[in-house]
């Protein structure tokens, strides 16, 4: 097998044990993402977590209603294949997103900006994004801003999974 296959088994493997795709809405996660939004003047910030098939979101505010989308749906699909913050600033004339039905469709996504959850072990679990329906630039500064976010978005999650251990092996005791 490919490394790039070896390298996606490895990430969703790492997804799996932090085992937080089916754990209940957390309300610090939204609140991250909104500062997230709020920082980069978005109306929506996003915490994703992308499975094999499916976007998990686990934070959106600024979305009603949607907690998951098909993975080729997503920005966060592609972008979480990356290392590096994925910014598309103005989508309608991005080639990387010009099909993509977010893009294309009602939703009418212009400006997405990106940075991976890169978890302890060095996979990259899911994204924390600011999106927009306006084009923009964007900032390094801004940029910043969404890395030092992610990271405590990623800290949270692995914190979660560490007291949920400690719960179970306390309650067995």
């Amino acid at each position: 097998m490919d490394q790039i296959n070896d390298r996606e088994r490895a990430r969703l493997n790492s997804l799996l044990r932090l085992d937080v795709i089916n754990q209940p809405p957390n309300a610090m996660l939204n609140e991250l993402a909104e500062v997230a939004a709020l920082a980069l003047d978005c109306p929506i910030g996003i915490v994703s977590l992308v499975a094999k098939d499916q976007i998990w979101l686990k934070a959106s505010p600024g979305i009603d209603g949607l907690d998951q989308l098909a993975r080729d749906e997503g920005l966060c699909g592609s972008a979480v294949r990356q290392d590096d913050p994925w910014v598309v600033e103005n989508a309608a004339i991005d080639v990387r997103t010009l099909a993509n039905p977010l893009v294309a469709g009602d939703f009418g996504l212009r400006f997405y900006a990106g940075v991976p959850l890169k978890g302890s072990d060095g996979h990259n679990l899911g994204m924390l994004a600011a999106i927009d329906a306006k084009p923009r630039p964007i900032s390094e500064r801004e940029l910043t801003i969404l890395k030092k976010l992610g990271e405590v978005v990623v800290h949270l999650l692995e914190t979660r999974l560490e007291e949920r251990l400690l719960d179970a092996v306390t309650s067995d005791a």
